[in-house]
């Protein structure tokens, strides 16, 4: 068994050590990794996941995210989900006992990284496999899970509504997010009155409908933009008048331009 097969044994299991951390690196030949779909599963450990380069995109019973580079994607023990990788190279993976997972956000979600958070996983990734971690492990266990605490969220999730009258609206919105339609024209389109759809998508997604769709344009930005579109073809795309109002509703988002925010930096 080699320790690819090692790690995929241990990370199914609820016993053995309550960190388990690995780095991969696939790209070792400059080759490109194939864009790679799972169907649904779960894990009966938390886990963490980061690229340096690519993108990760995850569904889950409760909506989507975009993982773009240089940020981690938590998601909670049991939660099933199905994952999508795209143009991926080096980067790595945790997983975490329920019960050292005590204390992290509840839902999957996407965090940002911290020089500490990331020099505690490359320290844990050179440990051997074993059945539990020594002590002085167990204290790099606590600090890195103290680091994920505190870890901001960022606004990468998109909540998807159940009801299928919105979930024509939404996938329709998704699939042609230049579309500038306003709530009464969406609602006329489903056979819906705007106050029903207005009303349905903030309980249903925690969201007005302009909120929704800000978002889904986000989620489609950041999957053009780490595919290596430039700013001013995803401006196009998403139906933003200039440029500058793309970036604008960008730095809103997260605080720094899009060329900042996929600035990147060693893994």
């Amino acid at each position: 068994m080699n320790h690819a097969e090692e790690i995929f044994q241990l990370v199914e299991r609820l016993d053995g050590p309550a960190l388990i951390a690995y780095v991969v690196d696939d790209q070792a030949d400059g080759t490109p990794l194939q864009t790679m779909e799972t169907e649904w599963h779960s894990h009966v450990r938390g886990q963490l996941f980061y690229l340096e380069r690519g993108l990760i995109s995850v569904r889950t019973e409760h909506g989507s995210l975009t993982l773009p580079p240089l940020r981690v994607g938590w998601m909670p023990p049991g939660e099933m989900h199905t994952v999508r990788i795209a143009d991926a190279t080096r980067g790595w993976g945790v997983h975490v006992a329920p019960s050292a997972a005590i204390g992290l956000p509840q839902r999957t979600c996407v965090l940002g990284v911290s020089e500490l958070m990331r020099a505690l996983v490359l320290r844990a990734s050179t440990w051997t496999l074993q059945d539990s971690l020594s002590d002085e492990q167990e204290r790099v266990l606590s600090v890195l899970m103290d680091e994920i605490r505190h870890a901001p969220v960022e606004p990468l999730h998109l909540n998807m509504p159940s009801d299928r009258r919105l979930l024509r609206i939404a996938h329709a919105v998704l699939d042609r997010p230049d579309d500038a339609r306003n709530l009464d024209a969406w609602a006329a389109w489903a056979g819906l009155s705007a106050r029903t759809v207005s009303r349905l998508f903030r309980s249903e997604t925690g969201s007005s409908f302009a909120q929704w769709r800000q978002q889904a344009r986000l989620t489609r930005a950041l999957e053009r933009l780490a595919g290596g579109e430039t700013v001013s073809s995803v401006a196009d795309a998403l139906g933003y008048a200039s440029i500058s109002a793309f970036v604008a509703m960008f730095r809103r988002s997260f605080g720094e331009s899009p060329g900042r925010y996929f600035a990147q930096r060693p893994v």
